[in-house]
């Protein structure tokens, strides 16, 4: 199966990252991320099987041991690509919690022989992909409030044609 682990946004935030989504979806084509599907990647691990979930999981809990709400401030818009290969995000300020919570993540999962995706970790939300943002002003756009992340979740992803989908295999409190 297809996973990741992420912070799951608080509802509030959530919110928020849809309303702007509407809003860019008026000024940009391309394939905008369902509500719901929001999400802050820690760790990309791709396609693991079952007894590598449960490695997974064991990093997870000891990632998030003893760490607290990761505080998610908006940090403006960025994107990944070029072309039909663009993606759109909203970045998120890289604070001393969240950076220490991805490295302790991706350490555990590399102590436990799991393999991820090793780009430099980039705290965003994924706004749209195969999007084409026009090279004029966006507009005013209201960016989420500030707010606190209280959940970590390891995420199986479902690819289809109409996109991605996400079921929570595991989810650890902060």
């Amino acid at each position: 199966m297809r996973a990741f682990a992420a912070l799951e946004l608080p509802e509030a935030f959530a919110d928020e990252v849809v309303a702007l989504s509407h809003r860019l979806a008026t000024v940009c084509e391309g394939r905008f991320v369902e509500e719901g599907n929001h999400h802050l990647t820690l760790a990309f691990l791709g396609e693991i099987d079952d007894a590598e979930v449960r490695r997974a999981m064991d990093a997870l809990d000891d990632a998030c041991a003893g760490a607290g709400p990761i505080e998610l401030v908006p940090d403006g818009l960025g994107t990944f690509g070029h072309g039909r290969a663009t993606t759109l995000w909203l970045g998120v300020r890289p604070d001393d919690e969240l950076s220490l919570l991805a490295l302790r993540l991706r350490t555990g999962l590399a102590a436990r022989g799991l393999a991820y995706d090793e780009k430099p970790f980039l705290p965003h939300v994924t706004l749209a992909r195969r999007v084409r943002v026009p090279r004029c002003e966006l507009g005013n756009l209201a960016f989420p409030l500030p707010d606190e992340a209280r959940r970590v979740t390891l995420f199986r992803s479902i690819l289809s044609p109409e996109g991605a989908s996400y079921k929570p295999l595991y989810t650890v409190d902060l």
